[in-house]
C-alpha cells in the first residue's frame, strides 16, 4: 500500500469511527448482520419446521413498516425481522422471524411457486453430465474425448407451457470445450443440450441437434493473452481526507443525506434519501433499487429458445454474482463496503469489498456563462457516486447511484462481460452465402456468431417529495397551430394532466409524443406556486419487440410500458413477481396493477425500466466495452433556484 493510499485510509478512520464501530450508528433499514443471519438459522433450527431436506433459498431483512422508519430518531429502539424463504423438497415456505428475541414470528406454505435456484442444485451439475454415456457419446461425434476441458453449466430454463415442464424443477445444461482457454464462453457445444431435473438431481433427456465445429479462434482476454498498449504516465487521484461523512451506513455529503444498504437479492438500496435546503431537510426519496434485470435472446433454436433470463430472481444469490471490488473497479480514493449473505444451509458467508463510495471530478463544469467567451463565471462539478458490481453468467453490471450539486441524483447501469456466442459452420459473413448462420445475431469472430438480445433494468423508487403524499403528472408537450398576426404557423405547449388511476401511469417513451414525468407533491408549494417536484427523466431508452403472446414478454410483464406507478405497498418489491423461476406469467406489475388503483395524493411508487436492444459487434469481443445507460432523478419546482449556484470558485 502506498504512503499516500496509506495516509487516506487513517483519514477515513479517523473521519469516519463507524468504519470500526459500525454497530453504533444502527438504521431500521440496515441490512442483517452475520449474527443476525445466525439468530435466523439458530431459531428455524429450534423450531421444529425444519427437515434434512430443508434449503434456504434466501434470507433477508424484513423492513419495518415505513411509518415506523419515517418516525424513528437516532437512539429510539426498532424492530428487527428477517424473511427467510425455506424449500421442502417440492414445497416452499416463507417464515419471518424476530430476530432480536429470536422468535418465529410466522411460517407459512406459498403454493404454486419455486424459489430461485440454490447451490445445492447446481454445484453437481457439471460432474453429472460429463458421467452420462449418452452426453460422452455426442461429445465423442465431436472429436472431444477429454472431459477434463469441458464445462457444462445450468440454469433456470423459463417456462414455454409444454409438458416436460410440469411439476418439475428443471435447468437447461450446455457445455463449452475451453481446452485450457480461460473464457471457456467463446469456445461452445453447439447443438448439445441435456435438460436436468434440479430436484432429483438428474438427466432427463439428452438433446443433439447436430455436430458443429467448436470454434478454435482466440477468446482469451485475461493477463497476458493480448499483449498491453503502453500508456504514457499515470494519473493519480489524491484525497486524503474524503469530503462525505459516514455514520454506520448513513451518508453525509454536501447537502445530500441518505442510508444505504446491500441487499441480498437486488443489492445496492438508497433509502431515506434528503436533501439540506437552507438548513431545512427535505425527504426526496424513501427508497430506491434495482427491481429486476431481463435478458431475453433472439434465437428460436432448440439451444436458445430458452435463454430468457430475470436475472434477480431466478438464478443463484447474489452471493455468488457479487463481485469483489478493487481498485480496476473504484478510484483509488474509494471506501468499500462488505455484505453478508446466507448460504443453502443458512450459514452467514462474508463477501468483502460488495461496494464502493467515492467523490468524483471529472473536469465538467457544474454551470457557466461568459460573455464573448472571457468575461463571467463558472464552477467545476463534483459527484458522490456509490457503486455495486454483479455478474450474472457472462454479464458484469455496474450500477452506479451518482449524486449531484445541482439536486438530481444520476443512475447508471453499465454492462461490461463476455458476449454469449453461438458456434456456426461459417467462417465468416463472406462464407454465410444464405445468411442462415446470422441470421439471428452477427460474426464476432471467425465460426462465431454473438446472438441478438435485449437487456431490461426495472427500478423501483419510492419517491417522497417534501413527504410521502405525491401524484404523479404528465406534461404532455403538443403542437399548438397559430392563426391570427404571428408570422409564426406553430408552437408547441405543455398540456399537464393528473394520473388519477393506476391505468392513467402506465407509459411508454415515444419521440414523436414527447412529454415529461414527474411526482409533485399538490400539498407543497414553491415560492412561485408550484407543486413541488422531481422529474423521471430518461435517456437512451428501448420498448420490447416481442409479441404479447410470447412467453419471455408474458413472463416479463414489467417491460410491457418504460413507466409504471403503483400506490405503496410493503408487500410489492419485485416487478416480476416474488418467485419467477419458471413462473407462467402476469405476476408482479401486471398482476398488481390490474385493480387500477388509485394513486392521487397518495403514497406511490414509481417503476421505470431502461433497456438496450444488443446486437453484438467484434468490437465486443473478447471482451465488451462497458455500455452506460442512464436516467435522472431531476428538481422540477422543488428550488427556488439553481442548488449549484452557491458553489465555490476553484482555482
Amino acid at each position: 500500500m502506498s504512503l499516500m493510499r496509506r495516509a487516506y485510509w487513517c483519514g477515513v478512520l479517523l473521519l469516519v469511527p463507524s468504519l470500526g464501530r459500525a454497530a453504533e450508528f444502527l438504521h431500521p433499514l440496515d441490512a442483517l448482520t452475520a449474527d443476525e443471519y445466525t439468530a435466523v438459522f439458530e431459531t428455524m433450527k429450534s423450531s421444529g419446521h425444519l427437515d434434512a431436506v430443508s434449503r434456504f433459498a434466501g434470507v433477508n431483512l424484513h423492513e419495518p413498516p415505513k411509518q415506523e422508519v419515517l418516525r424513528w430518531k437516532q437512539g429510539d429502539p426498532f424492530r428487527r425481522e428477517a424473511l427467510a424463504i425455506i424449500k421442502q423438497g417440492r414445497r416452499t415456505f416463507e417464515a419471518v422471524v424476530d430476530v432480536t428475541n429470536r422468535k418465529l414470528i410466522s411460517w407459512r406454505e406459498i403454493q404454486g411457486v419455486e424459489p430461485m435456484l440454490i447451490a445445492d442444485e447446481s454445484d453437481r451439475v457439471g460432474e453429472l453430465v460429463k458421467a452420462n454415456p449418452e452426453v460422452q457419446n455426442a461429445l465423442r461425434k465431436r472429436g472431444i474425448t477429454n472431459l477434463e476441458t469441458v464445462s457444462c453449466d445450468g440454469s433456470s430454463p423459463g417456462y414455454f407451457g409444454t409438458a416436460e415442464e410440469q411439476g418439475r424443477r428443471l435447468q437447461r445444461v450446455i457445455c463449452s470445450d475451453g481446452r485450457g482457454h480461460a473464457n471457456v464462453g467463446g469456445y461452445p457445444i453447439e447443438g448439445l443440450i441435456i435438460v436436468f431435473d434440479s430436484e432429483e438431481q438428474k438427466i432427463m433427456r439428452v438433446i443433439d441437434t447436430g455436430v458443429v465445429p467448436v470454434p478454435s479462434g482466440k477468446a482469451d482476454y485475461m493477463g497476458n493473452a493480448i499483449p498491453p498498449r503502453q500508456v504514457p504516465g499515470p494519473i493519480s487521484i489524491q484525497q486524503p481526507v474524503p469530503g462525505f461523512r459516514l455514520e454506520g451506513n448513513q451518508v453525509s455529503w454536501q447537502n445530500w443525506h441518505f442510508h444505504f444498504r446491500i441487499d441480498p437479492r437486488v443489492g445496492v438500496v438508497v433509502t431515506n434519501v434528503a436533501y439540506d435546503d437552507g438548513g431545512k431537510l427535505r425527504s426526496v426519496l424513501y427508497e430506491g433499487s434495482l427491481s429486476e434485470i431481463f435478458v431475453p435472446y433472439q434465437d428460436p433454436a432448440e439451444g436458445w429458445y430458452h435463454w430468457t433470463f430475470l436475472d434477480m430472481g431466478e438464478g443463484n444469490t447474489w452471493g455468488s454474482a457479487a463481485g469483489r471490488l478493487d481498485n480496476s473497479d473504484c478510484p483509488d480514493n474509494a471506501v468499500f463496503f462488505d455484505s453478508v449473505v446466507d448460504d443453502s444451509r443458512g450459514i452467514p458467508r462474508n463477501w468483502p469489498h460488495t461496494a464502493c463510495l467515492f467523490e468524483r471530478e471529472t473536469g465538467d463544469f457544474a454551470w457557466r456563462h461568459k460573455a464573448g467567451g472571457v468575461i463571467g463565471e463558472g464552477r467545476r462539478r463534483r459527484d458522490l457516486v456509490l457503486r455495486m458490481i454483479t455478474t450474472y453468467g457472462n454479464y458484469d453490471y455496474a450500477l452506479d447511484w451518482t449524486f449531484q450539486q445541482d439536486g438530481s441524483i444520476k443512475i447508471g447501469v453499465g454492462a461490461t462481460g463476455s458476449v454469449e456466442v453461438k458456434a456456426v459452420r461459417s467462417r465468416t459473413a463472406a462464407e454465410d452465402s444464405d445468411g442462415a448462420d446470422r441470421r439471428y445475431g452477427h460474426f464476432v469472430a471467425d465460426n462465431t456468431v454473438g446472438v441478438n438480445h435485449d437487456h431490461y433494468f426495472c427500478f423501483r423508487l419510492d419517491l417522497d417529495v417534501d413527504g410521502p403524499q405525491n401524484s404523479f403528472l404528465k406534461e404532455s408537450l403538443k403542437t399548438q397551430k397559430l392563426t391570427g398576426d404571428s408570422p409564426r404557423k406553430s408552437v408547441w405547449v405543455t398540456e399537464p394532466k393528473i394520473a388519477k388511476m393506476e391505468g392513467e401511469a402506465q407509459l411508454t417513451m415515444m419521440m414523436e409524443h414527447p412529454a415529461l414525468w414527474r411526482v409533485i407533491n399538490p400539498n407543497v408549494k414553491s415560492p412561485l406556486g408550484y407543486p413541488t417536484g422531481y422529474e423521471i427523466a430518461p435517456m437512451h431508452n428501448a420498448v420490447s419487440l416481442m409479441t404479447d403472446d410470447d412467453y419471455p414478454q408474458r413472463r416479463a410483464g414489467f417491460i410491457l410500458h418504460n413507466l409504471w406507478v403503483t400506490p405503496y405497498r410493503e408487500d410489492e418489491r419485485y416487478a416480476g413477481g416474488d418467485y419467477p423461476t419458471q413462473s407462467h406469467g402476469g405476476d408482479g406489475l401486471p398482476a398488481w396493477t390490474k385493480g387500477n388503483r388509485p394513486i392521487e395524493n397518495t403514497d406511490i411508487v414509481v417503476w421505470y425500466t431502461l433497456g438496450f436492444h444488443h446486437v453484438p459487434r467484434p468490437e465486443d469481443f473478447p471482451i465488451m466495452p462497458t455500455a452506460w445507460h442512464e436516467f435522472e432523478l431531476r428538481p422540477f419546482d422543488f428550488f427556488s433556484r439553481n442548488p449549484a449556484v452557491d458553489l465555490p470558485r476553484t482555482r
